[in-house]
């Protein structure tokens, strides 16, 4: 799966600019689904097999990004965060522009004492970016207001870890993809590869409602509380298995769901693990408020680094979550 992972991680596609990963999904899943559409928000949906029970698998296709508000006479750019971007992250990182253009964020300070205040409460407000314009003139042709911008960060292999931006949700769209090229489904299975999940679970809030489903399953990243003083609160680590999500701060799993998933890694000594997130959410909560609402689970890869340039995987912990998925489906 590494060849997929790099290739996802590495595409463009902050939230509302998912275009180049959702041609990269239909080009992988070529020959291995019935069919596929795309909604009216954007959300890729499609379905294999003709079981009488009907399952959503879903994953959302879009990263964190900046978007440029303005640009200052000397041509260098103010932006604002697509969502969940702290300023700490972006501090001296490359930013890659849809268009290829590659900027660098830097911080405003005419002093030194200013520039460690700066540093104490950065802020948007105290970051720009430099993409090498000579005027405002000159930057409006380059990157212009409005232009989308994520970590300039590609993939890397270091012992048993993946490392990448956009591990949040690409490798969730990979295990979808690959359960989908693996599995003879006993139901009739929904990948939905959904839109602004990071601005506030749009795609999936609407995804579903055409979807004549018993059940959804989220697969996405959670934290990995296995460094140096780390989430105290956190069980999950890297190398323990797929996260079966109990609770996070936008929903709570549906308990029969969670106890099948639980039977099913034990029945087939697929390791596992299981979560209690403090903080964050997932698409869940937006099947879980369509129509009637629709029974939700998140299956979860633990992750180091999340919302970062480099956020950081386990290769064993996502073929486990593939294996699961699909002995939960049936084969």
């Amino acid at each position: 799966m590494k060849d997929l992972i790099k290739r996802l991680t590495e595409a463009f596609g902050p939230s509302g600019r998912e275009e180049e990963v959702k041609k990269i999904l239909l080009e992988e899943l070529e020959g291995h689904i019935d069919g596929y559409r795309e909604d009216g928000l954007g959300n890729l949906i499609v379905w294999k097999g003709s079981g009488e029970k009907k399952v959503i698998l879903d994953a959302h296709i879009d990263e964190i990004g900046v978007a440029v508000t303005n640009i200052d006479e000397k041509g260098f750019l103010m932006i604002e965060p697509v969502g969940g971007l702290s300023p700490y992250m972006l501090l001296g990182k490359r930013i890659r522009f849809e268009n290829g253009v590659v900027g660098v964020a830097g911080m405003e300070g005419e002093t030194l004492e200013e520039r460690q205040e700066n540093v104490k409460k950065l802020s948007f407000d105290k970051l720009f970016v430099d993409v090498g314009a000579k005027s405002r003139e000159d930057a409006e042709k380059i990157c212009p207001i409005g232009s989308f911008g994520v970590y300039d960060s590609g993939f890397a292999e270091l012992p048993g870890k993946y490392v990448s931006k956009a591990m949040d949700d690409r490798v969730g769209c990979a295990v979808i993809v690959e359960v989908f090229k693996r599995i003879k489904p006993s139901v009739t299975l929904y990948g939905v590869f959904s839109v602004q999940e990071e601005d506030g679970i749009v795609g999936a809030s609407v995804a579903g409602y055409n979807i004549p489903a018993s059940e959804a399953i989220v697969v996405d990243v959670t934290d990995s509380a296995d460094t140096p003083k780390a989430m105290k609160r956190h069980a999950m680590r890297l190398s323990g298995g797929p996260a079966l999500k109990v609770k996070d701060r936008a929903s709570i799993s549906n308990r029969k769901i969670l106890e099948k998933l639980v039977e099913t890694a034990e029945r087939f000594n697929i390791k596992y693990q299981m979560e209690v997130l403090t903080f964050g959410g997932t698409n869940a909560m937006g099947y879980q408020r369509t129509r009637e609402g629709i029974p939700s689970v998140t299956v979860s890869i633990p992750t180091r680094y999340v919302h970062s340039p480099s956020e950081m995987v386990c290769p064993e912990d996502v073929e486990g979550t593939v294996e699961l998925l699909i002995r939960y489906l049936g084969e």
